[in-house]
């Protein structure tokens, strides 16, 4: 073991590789997930699942988000639908404001309360959504702040792993296979259906992802996008 760390999991494929890599490179690793009022509970179960592939624990944190912001994710809005060539114009209606300074906020806390001087966050700053929060500064600035205010910091230093912060989602998808990432446990779609939807922002990205690192997507979808339809021969 080189460290003790906190890894944020939400049950996706980029928190899944990350935990994947933590594990590899020899951390000890305490998974936190969030039921913060999303729309759906499939990503907690997907976790739950991970968590279990890997042989380690996980907490979960319930909070209810709704009650102070306004998102698509969170269930006030229809989440939107856009090309993906349109994917980076603006910000998304499915953006939850301020979410991952509260997420590491409590992984930063629990990870003060256990020694854990390592947190571990599978942000990504090439194929995204455009989320402010996803950005190499916006972690370079939390990084800092946690050691200028936890006694953890002051006293031993905290470190934010992000890992794929220059990754393309194909590139992702090659480290994850690598390292024998459970793939057809986690979930992306931002309706949590009982197939994904194939629509959304998440989809598309993570459709993109696969097809980019020459990889079917074992898990299904209601609907496909006509450029993973050439790559996978579905008509």
């Amino acid at each position: 073991m080189i460290g003790r760390g906190v890894c944020l999991l939400s049950g996706g494929i980029d928190s899944t590789t990350v935990l994947a890599i933590a594990l590899r490179k020899g951390y000890e690793c305490t998974a936190i997930s969030f039921d913060y009022g999303q729309r759906h509970s499939r990503e907690l179960l997907a976790s739950a699942k991970v968590a279990e592939y890997f042989h380690i624990d996980r907490r979960v944190v319930r909070m209810n988000l709704n009650e102070i912001t306004s998102s698509a994710l969170t269930g006030q809005k229809d989440v939107e639908t856009r090309p993906l060539d349109n994917i980076e114009a603006s910000i998304p209606n499915t953006y939850v404001p301020s979410r991952n300074i509260i997420f590491l906020s409590i992984a930063a806390s629990m990870a003060e309360s256990i020694e854990a001087g390592h947190i571990f966050i599978g942000a990504n700053a090439v194929d995204f959504s455009g989320y402010p929060d996803c950005r190499p500064a916006f972690y370079n600035a939390f990084e800092n702040a946690l050691n200028l205010g936890t006694v953890a910091g002051l006293e031993r230093g905290f470190r934010i792993h992000v890992p794929l912060q220059y990754l393309t989602k194909g590139e992702i998808i090659k480290t994850g296979r690598s390292l024998k990432v459970p793939y057809e446990l986690t979930t992306s779609c931002y309706l949590g259906g009982e197939k994904a939807c194939g629509k959304c922002d998440s989809c598309l990205l993570r459709l993109k992802g696969f097809m980019e690192a020459g990889i079917p997507d074992p898990i299904p979808y209601e609907t496909y996008p006509e450029f993973y339809k050439k790559f996978a021969g579905i008509n």
